[in-house]
């Protein structure tokens, strides 16, 4: 394989960097079940539903699962399940993945490693609080902070931190479509929660996290 010459990796974080799903959906049941709104009581919330909807931004996320509530309502109680959410994950965390620390530390010796997620603020830093990954990532940037789709956001975080060539890691069909959108090389984490369909954007895929290691270090 030949290495991928590129300054800074940008990862994504769920089905990236770990496995929060199980967890989150314990968080939003405990915030839908005390709200107790009548119109919720068919909305269940599993781990699994929420991995065939990561990668999508929060607003899409409240409309897929609350759609019976008007955007008003949705807005509300989604600030509510983020609220519940950071809080719960950033102490019960999630499943990192085989040799993620190892791999981080040697990938950051020759590249400067950042976070690009479609998550709300607070949820990056609950999963740096968790892993105890900060020292190793140089910044992040997230939906919660911009409001924008995620290629617009990597634009801004590669501005802000002067990038000067940098590659996306992601596991779904949205972030391969994002980093081209961007303008810059996508790498599939092939261990995560998504399948691709633009492979011709493809330049290596990872079936697991130490993989990285065959594809960026010199």
């Amino acid at each position: 394989m030949n290495k991928i010459n590129a300054e800074s990796i940008i990862f994504d974080l769920d089905g990236t960097l770990w496995d929060s799903a199980d967890n989150v959906a314990e968080a939003w049941s405990i915030a839908i079940e005390e709200l107790d709104i009548d119109r919720l009581d068919e909305v269940r919330i599993t781990g699994d539903e929420l991995r065939s909807t990561m990668g999508m931004t929060m607003d899409a996320l409240a409309q897929h699962f609350f759609p019976m509530l008007s955007k008003d309502s949705q807005k509300r109680l989604l600030n509510r399940c983020m609220k519940y959410e950071n809080e719960y994950v950033a102490e019960h965390g999630g499943i990192i993945y085989s040799r993620e620390e190892e791999t981080l530390k040697k990938l950051v010796q020759d590249h400067r490693l950042f976070i690009v997620s479609n998550c709300q603020c607070g949820y990056i830093e609950a999963f740096l609080k968790f892993s105890g990954f900060g020292k190793y990532f140089s910044g992040y940037s997230c939906w919660g902070d911009t409001g924008a789709q995620k290629s617009m956001t990597i634009r801004l975080l590669m501005k802000k931190y002067s990038c000067k060539s940098a590659v996306y890691v992601g596991d779904t069909d949205g972030d391969c479509q994002e980093a081209r959108r961007a303008d810059i090389p996508f790498v599939h984490a092939a261990y995560g929660f998504g399948e691709i369909s633009c492979m011709e954007s493809v330049i290596a895929s990872a079936d697991s996290f130490s993989s990285y290691l065959d594809i960026f270090m010199k």
